[in-house]
């Protein structure tokens, strides 16, 4: 009983790390957001902190997971395994996500930094970041093949190779966007979305 109890005071603590964390993050940024400040935030040493994890990288990581957990229940994240959407409900919790993306940098900056990390198959995000990717792309092509059968979106391009787009679009517009924060991610994920559906409504360009 002692040790199932230990156990639960221990989950709750890394929960507790990692929700202030994205808070910390969130409003210092990635390079100011340091194992210490983390660590200051929830009380403990950087001894103690990393005792919840196996390293600074699988912390940054599983801090990631939590944005990922937080986004789904506000937005119905896509890259969620239990997310199943259709694509009007796709489109607005994407766009909602990526227009939320512009409120956080210092998560864009985490994620971003991260990717590139975790394309060495040996780095502790690498796996996060492929199913991550893979459960993006399924409920996209799920979404936009019932587009395709309702006849709401051409079938000239497979919903795979659509979603591979999409999920290439939104990464590079954080790249772009963290060089030039003037950049709308939202609107131009959105004029995406316009630009593929035949029923859209032409857009004024002087609007």
């Amino acid at each position: 009983m002692a040790r199932r109890g230990a156990y639960a005071k221990g989950v709750a603590k890394r929960e507790e790390i990692l929700e202030r964390a994205l808070e910390v993050i969130a409003r210092e940024g990635y390079r100011g957001a340091s194992v210490k400040e983390l660590a200051d935030a929830v009380g403990l040493s950087q001894a103690g902190l990393l005792h919840y994890f196996d390293s600074k990288e699988e912390l940054f990581t599983e801090i990631l997971r939590k944005r990922d957990e937080v986004d789904a229940r506000q937005f119905g994240d896509p890259a969620s395994p239990d997310t199943v959407v259709d694509s009007e409900t796709l489109q607005e919790g994407f766009v909602g996500i990526v227009r939320h993306n512009a409120e956080v940098p210092g998560l864009v900056q985490l994620f971003s930094r991260m990717a590139v990390d975790a394309a060495d198959p040996q780095h502790p995000a690498h796996r996060y970041f492929l199913e991550r990717g893979a459960n993006l792309r399924s409920t996209f092509i799920a979404a936009l093949s019932q587009r395709q059968a309702e006849g709401h979106l051409s079938d000239r391009v497979d919903p795979e190779m659509l979603a591979r787009i999409f999920q290439a679009v939104a990464d590079g517009l954080q790249l772009q966007w963290m060089q030039d924060p003037e950049i709308d991610m939202a609107a131009h994920v959105s004029a995406l979305f316009d630009a593929l559906d035949p029923d859209a409504t032409p857009k004024d360009p002087q609007s």
